[in-house]
């Protein structure tokens, strides 16, 4: 049996016997799924204009950097 999937099952059988274990991962799974998909889509919008080209949105960032 090649070493990884001898890694493989040692962790699935080693989740799968978890009792507390698998509510924890469970909790972590729904904190990252707030963090990176909630707040995101609520806090930190793209505050930039849409452009029609490259060029314009070049432009555009020179004027704010040398503002």
């Amino acid at each position: 049996m090649s070493i990884l999937k001898r890694v493989f099952n040692f962790y699935v059988d080693g989740f799968r016997d978890m009792k507390v274990g698998k509510d924890l991962w469970l909790l972590i799974l729904l904190k990252l799924f707030i963090m990176f998909v909630i707040l995101k889509l609520f806090f930190f919008r793209s505050k930039t204009p849409s452009f029609d080209s490259d060029v314009d949105k070049a432009m555009y960032y020179r004027e704010q950097l040398t503002d």
